[in-house]
């Protein structure tokens, strides 16, 4: 099974662009530390702390409809009920909700599912 970078979503209302034209389908990615460390220093964020999300969705959200760039405008644009589906997508990918994984007792057969958020992997040495 190969590491998920990128997930895919559909958005409850859709983005409507200048020309009217909706767009629902998109492509978000992991965030990394840089993207939620460098909108700290954005003026935005400094003088509205709720503004980091805006930011953060800006620069995760890598495809949406036929858009050829999604900024922060984009973001501002979204009807709420899709920048709260966003927000949630985002925690939940990035936090790790629901990483359950199949697993089958050696000894008795008997399988069942794991919660892996937030655990880490040891190697034995």
């Amino acid at each position: 099974m190969a590491f998920q970078t990128e997930y895919e979503f559909v958005l409850p209302r859709g983005y409507v662009d200048e020309e009217g034209t909706l767009h629902r389908r998109g492509v978000m990615r992991l965030a990394t530390a840089a993207d939620e460390i460098l909108p700290m220093r954005d003026p935005r964020v400094q003088s509205n702390p709720s503004y980091l999300s805006i930011i953060l969705l800006a620069r995760v959200i890598t495809k949406l409809g036929d858009l050829h760039m999604i900024d922060t405008r984009t973001v501002e644009g979204l009807f709420t009920a899709d920048l709260a589906y966003l927000q949630s997508l985002y925690r939940q990918v990035n936090e790790g909700d629901g990483t359950m994984l199949k697993a089958c007792c050696p000894k008795c057969d008997h399988d069942f599912e794991v919660d892996m958020s937030f655990q880490t992997m040891t190697s034995g040495a």
